[in-house]
């Protein structure tokens, strides 16, 4: 097992590529970085760099009957955020890179997908449905000020009418409010704010380079009061670790204007699992033992349950306990509205005329 490093502003611990690629562990070349340690006494910062890609399509098709949608983009892969917990990370393996620190430092961008997007809305027999946006990685990490793909992206939705749901722990989205408004007021789209804990000192520990609690919550208000709809996300549920904070959770999103509130129990998938039990291992040794305890409790004695219909719900009396506890917050805080499906009836493919003004 390689030794553990906590790195300042990083959320993983280590960075073992996968097995499951055979991908061979890095031997030392001579370069200076490999005797940095030796000479410095510790070894360098992780650097976070960001490869472009060019996909030929940008929007993927899923059939999962866990998720309410059928069709997402990811601008990103990888996440600066570096949440501990993020499910995301074994995609990383994908590249023979490491579902560890090389997922929030190792980025790679799609400068291209706006005009990817534009296109494969406008091919014949195109059927509009909400597209997803941060269902893999945050679409307004850290990266997206320089890049600006997800901004992007929504003019052209905006231009074509076409509905869409974000999910990002970052007040960056407000940048967009120009865009986001026009949207919903043409019930257009949806915004959800994970906010995973609102003690700042562990949201430090969970997700090291996402936006503050606070912020979350002030960005939560000032779409609502744009008119655009938004949601808090209580993703995931950590048992001993957050799992407290769960009324408090529930009450700060009705005070901050959400219209719905969503809980999610952590999910251990692959890679993520060895991650998390070092970050525990870590940050929490007195209790690392108990939380996956309960854990292995909600997903069927294992580390993690990929069944459809429990995985994203977990099961048992702990994750039955999470449940009743979420909704009686709903309850006693009046937030257990639903969002009003998005419209596809607005959806237009713009003329030649318009296109000449682009």
């Amino acid at each position: 097992m390689p030794e553990s490093i906590l790195h300042k502003g990083r959320g993983a611990t280590l960075n073992a590529r996968s097995a499951r690629f055979n991908d061979p562990s890095r031997e030392a070349d001579g370069d200076w970085r490999d005797l940095a340690e030796a000479i410095d006494g510790e070894a360098p910062p992780p650097r976070t760099t960001v490869t472009l890609e060019q996909p030929r399509t940008i929007i993927t098709k899923n059939a999962s009957p866990d998720v309410p949608f059928d069709r997402s983009i990811n601008a990103y892969r990888g996440c600066e955020h570096g949440c501990i917990y993020c499910f995301a990370r074994p995609t990383h393996a994908y590249h023979n890179l490491s579902p560890g620190l090389d997922f929030e430092t190792k980025l790679f961008a799609k400068p291209d997908a706006a005009r990817l997007l534009r296109a494969e809305l406008r091919k014949r027999g195109y059927v509009p449905a909400t597209i997803a946006m941060g269902t893999n990685t945050d679409p307004y990490q850290p990266i997206e000020d320089t890049h600006a793909i997800t901004r992007a992206l929504l003019e052209v939705l905006l231009e074509y009418r076409h509905p869409v749901s974000i999910v990002t722990k970052s007040d960056r989205v407000l940048r967009d409010l120009d865009l986001l408004g026009p949207l919903a007021a043409q019930n257009l789209v949806h915004v959800g704010l994970s906010v995973t804990t609102l003690d700042p000192v562990l949201a430090r520990k969970l997700e090291p380079r996402a936006p503050a609690p606070r912020r979350r919550l002030a960005a939560v208000t000032a779409l609502r009061d744009a008119g655009v709809p938004v949601a808090v996300m209580i993703a995931p549920i950590i048992p001993a670790i957050s799992d407290h904070e769960i009324e408090a959770l529930v009450e700060a999103a009705a005070a901050a204007g959400a219209g719905q509130v969503h809980a999610i129990p952590i999910r251990l998938p692959n890679e993520v699992a060895p991650l998390f039990r070092d970050w525990l291992a870590t940050h929490f040794p007195d209790r690392a033992q108990h939380v996956m305890s309960l854990i292995h409790g909600m997903r069927g004695g294992r580390d993690n349950d990929p069944a459809f219909g429990s995985r994203m719900r977990g099961q048992g009396p702990y994750a039955d306990l999470l449940h009743a506890r979420v909704a009686a917050a709903r309850r006693r805080y009046s937030i257990e509205g639903r969002h009003a499906p998005l419209a596809t009836d607005r959806f237009r493919v713009p003329g030649p005329e318009q296109l000449a003004l682009l």
